[in-house]
């Protein structure tokens, strides 16, 4: 009886562990997002500036990856992505312009990257700390 229990406490084992190894191959296999860095601060601005900065997304993944849609938080920041796959191992970027006017003081803008990567919903970040509008002749 002590070897019956011993045998099925072994088999439970190994077949829960088989389960788990297989599901984390699962979710390494498909298309991964990456991008470093992941923020970017634009520092002192003045208010009604505009700005841009481009990030560079890697696919790091085994196949191709598709950018879905990129959102932000408010409209005062535009993303402009690329609407072709991206293949594993290579890069691309997400333009994204920060208009400030009517901003003041210091703004944190998140940019949501949708895909069809492990990670379907990738975020990015933007600051960037809004002076008052420059006076003439400064």
């Amino acid at each position: 009886m002590k070897k019956i229990i011993t045998f099925l406490s072994i088999f439970i084992s190994l077949s829960l562990f088989t389960q788990v190894f297989a599901q984390e191959q699962e979710a390494s296999k498909g298309p991964k997002i990456y991008a470093m860095p992941s923020t970017h601060d634009f520092g002192d601005i003045y208010q009604g500036d505009k700005v841009s900065h481009t990030f560079e997304i890697e696919n790091q993944g085994t196949a191709p990856l598709l950018l879905s849609n990129v959102k932000t938080t408010c409209g005062c920041t535009a993303p402009e992505w690329p609407k072709e796959a991206i293949k594993p191992g290579e890069k691309a970027n997400i333009k994204v312009t920060f208009n400030s006017r009517g901003k003041s003081g210091y703004q944190n803008k998140t940019i949501t990257v949708m895909s069809n990567a492990t990670e379907s919903m990738y975020r990015l970040k933007i600051f960037a700390n809004v002076l008052p509008p420059k006076k003439d002749g400064e």
